[in-house]
Parts: C-alpha cells; structure tokens; sequence
C-alpha cells in the first residue's frame, strides 16, 4: 500500500477489553500508529492500561469504557456504542476481542446498512468453540492471523463464507529486532547489577506469561536436564502471574528446587525490555502445550538472529516452516529439546537476516482490508 497521504481521511474504531500487555494491545498500537502516519482517524476503546499513554502519543485518541467487563451490565454499552458511531462518524470499526465484539455487533446490526460503518473482526486465536464465540466470524471481513487459525474458523463454524477470510500473519518490525543486535552497555550494567546470578552465564530463555499451558513446567525440566552436560547454563522465565496465578508461580518454584536447579533459573516478572534478554540470549524457546495462534515472541527472536526451539504446532510451526525448519521439535519431547538445546548451545544455527513476517506486511494488508470495505480516493 502506498504510503502518501489519501484525500480523504478514514476514522477507524479498535475495541478491545483493556491495554495492559499482549500481542492484541500490542497490535492494536501499531495499527492505530499506521493509521495517524497515513493521515487517518484512530479511536481505540478498552478499559484502559498502561498501553494508552503510548497510544495517545501516537496521535490516536483512547476512550475508557468497561466494554469488555464479563456482565449483562454490559450490555447497556450497545445504545451508547451506536451513538458513539454515529457522533464520531466512524468508517470502519475494528472488533478484537469477544465481549468488544458482541457490543460491536449489537449496536451495528440496527444501523442503516447504507450508511453505518463496515464491521471488522480478527480471530486471534482458538477461542472455545460456541455460539458466544462464534460472533468473532461475523465480520464484514475477518482477519485470521495464521493458516492454524483460518483452519479454526473454517473448521468449526462451517457457515462462514471463506471469500470473508482474510490471513494477516502478525508482524514484527526488524527496526526495532535488527539482527545481529546487541544490547548497549547502560543496559548490561543495569541487567547483572539486578541479576548478578546470570553473569557469563549461557542464558536460555522462555518469554511467556505464568500460566499452566505455557511451558514452564517443560522448561524447568528442561534446565534439569542439561545441568551436568552445560553447568554454566541459566534459565530465564520471562513474563507476569496474571489472573490469580500465584500458585502457580510458586509451584514452578517448588519443582526447580525439588530438581536441584533453583538457583540456575530466574523468574523476572513482567519485563518491558524482552528484545534486550531475548538478545543476550543463547536460545530462545517456545514450548506451549496448546498451539500458539502465531507466536510474536518467536519471531521477534529469529528477527534478533537467536535461534528458537519451540513446539512443532500451530503458528509458531508456520514461522519454522519458513525462518528455522530444524527448529520445531514434537509437543512435550523433553528429550528432543535438551538434544536439539546441547547442539545449538555450542554452535548456534544460521537464521536468514530477512524473514515474511515483517510489520510493514502487516500492517499493509490490514489497511487493505480497510479499503477493500470503504474504498480511499488515492487520486
């Protein structure tokens, strides 16, 4: 898409329950950035976060509703959410999230078809299948983030028409993951002055909230059982406990020191500078047990030139497929990873310095899709 400014400016409404962390607030910026850079409109509305103030610098305006609040209370927000499009003159309105797109769809179903927005949605992943889910495949067009998840929709909501579909795999910006980087000095004294223990040390990385389905435990295990082949190796969880997971993260904690390693990992919190670990990093891993409907962190690894092993599955299969074939190894082969980790701590493989997942891509089709509905004189 080109990049000039249209003659006529688009206003596009993002909803979203909240703009804390993740891959869909994440992205959510950086289509609102697209939007302001090519002179358009960008509203965004969610609960709120620590993402808005980036989002509001970007030149996108934020507006605070409870609109992803799990509540029939709720449901007051669809009359409210009409108006707010009519008012604002919205074009396009963009749902991410389920309970977003349920008020999405309620207030745009009773507007005039002939003048009310066109209505966008993006699966980003494989939400439990059921009729509550299913409003995320009523969109005009509805953006799947990778062929795992068009095969989702397509197989289990049989009624979406596939002409609808459109695959966007998400993006990473290799501005921002350069291959080759390396973090500045500043940065490396900060880092060993908070973690002394992982100095000249050969880090091995899981970037994943603490959550059961993420892999920690398999990671842990992992560290176990490579101690006595690589005794200067050192684990890096790398995420936030969220939704009551304490437990958990204590449990994890229990099982490194019942294995005899947990002083050889760290569990560092929410951390917002996950480039610079990844890219001290000898490896990278991703070892989900369910499939990731892309993986961003992965991709943002191989961007840096860290090689990643990770479960042979959903999305993150797809980027193997294309970046690191020999990094996909079967889900839950605990073997296989610390083989294929013994062989790649000593000499690490060649990743392209150019990989199809970029930003630009990205954020090029989604903008497509946004002109496919309400075309933009270029003239």
């Amino acid at each position: 898409m080109a990049q000039e400014q249209p003659t006529r400016k688009l206003t596009v409404l993002q909803l979203l329950p909240a703009l804390e962390s993740g891959g869909v607030e994440r992205g959510t910026l950086e289509v609102a950035q697209a939007l302001v850079e090519r002179g358009h409109r960008a509203l965004v509305i969610s609960a709120g976060g620590r993402l808005v103030t980036p989002l509001t610098a970007l030149g996108a305006e934020h507006f605070e509703w409870p609109i992803g609040r799990k509540s029939l209370t709720t449901l007051r927000l669809v009359r409210r959410l009409r108006r707010f499009l009519t008012e604002q003159r919205v074009d396009i309105v963009h749902a991410r999230s389920r309970i977003p797109a349920w008020i999405a769809y309620l207030a745009w179903r009773r507007m005039d078809p002939a003048t009310r927005p066109r209505f966008v949605t993006t699966v980003h992943g494989p939400y439990s299948v059921s009729p509550y889910s299913a409003v995320m495949t009523r969109g005009e067009r509805v953006i799947v983030i990778s062929g795992m998840i068009r095969d989702y929709v397509l197989g289990n909501y049989p009624k979406t028409d596939p002409t609808r579909l459109r695959l966007i795999y998400r993006g990473v910006d290799p501005t921002a993951f350069p291959h080759g980087y390396r973090p500045p000095q500043k940065w490396l004294d900060e880092w060993y002055a908070q973690h002394p223990e992982t100095r000249d040390k050969r880090l091995l990385t899981l970037p994943a909230r603490i959550t059961r389905w993420k892999g920690q435990e398999d990671f842990i295990e992992l560290l176990s059982r490579i101690k006595n082949d690589v005794p200067n190796a050192h684990g890096l969880i790398v995420g936030e406990t969220k939704d009551r997971k304490d437990h958990f993260l204590t449990e994890l904690k229990a099982k490194a020191a019942a294995l005899g390693i947990a002083d050889r990992v760290t569990f560092t919190g929410h951390r917002s500078d996950l480039r610079e670990i990844m890219a001290i990093s000898r490896i990278v891993y991703s070892l989900s047990r369910e499939p990731e409907a892309f993986g961003r962190t992965t991709v943002e690894a191989l961007s840096l030139g860290i090689p990643v092993i990770g479960y042979n599955h959903g999305g993150v299969r797809e980027q193997f497929e294309a970046i690191l074939p020999g990094g996909g190894v079967p889900v839950g082969q605990i073997q296989n990873v610390a083989a294929l980790t013994l062989k790649w701590i000593e000499i690490s493989p060649e990743i392209p310095a150019e990989q199809p997942f970029t930003l630009e891509r990205m954020l090029d089709q989604t903008l497509d899709v946004y002109d496919e509905l309400h075309p933009i004189d270029h003239s």
